[in-house]
């Protein structure tokens, strides 16, 4: 059986990356952030400015992710054999961004929030679990592009 150790599934994973929407991530990540923030100090209550950068992490991922997946026909022959496997293997592919975001959201938990090293820790964890369904599902729901880019 030919199985792929994780080393091989992170290189793929990377691979899919590698040709992911970035600017509009960027955009999207950061107008987030800055909505975000500028809502919560217009509205009543305090602006928290911790929730915005994770939302803009959030987001940031999600497109980043979503985004490299959707476009399986485009790219060099690697990118789109990796693109493939992602489709074929959403929660394998999911994975990784949401560790990434996870390991984004854990200083920005740390230093803004002042939660401590196990309470941002918790926090971290819990985003990058929410990055990770969100991903995977949204993967998941263009599955049928796998069969149609062969």
């Amino acid at each position: 059986m030919n199985e792929l150790t994780r080393r091989d599934e992170m290189s793929l994973a990377g691979a899919a990356l590698r040709g992911a929407p970035w600017k509009a991530a960027a955009i999207t990540g950061g107008a987030g952030a800055a909505i975000s923030f500028l809502m919560g100090a217009v509205l009543p209550g305090p602006a928290d400015l911790t929730w915005a950068l994770c939302l803009g992490i959030t987001l940031f991922s999600l497109v980043a992710a979503i985004g490299a997946a959707s476009r399986p026909e485009v790219g060099d022959r690697v990118t789109r054999q990796a693109r493939l496997w992602s489709l074929r293997h959403p929660w394998r592919f999911a994975l990784y961004p949401g560790a990434a975001a996870a390991v984004l959201m854990y200083p920005v938990q740390l230093i803004f929030d002042q939660e401590g090293v196990f309470g941002a820790a918790w926090q971290a964890l819990w985003g990058g679990a929410l990055v990770y369904l969100i991903a995977a599902l949204g993967t998941l729901s263009m599955r049928g592009k796998a069969g149609s880019a062969r």
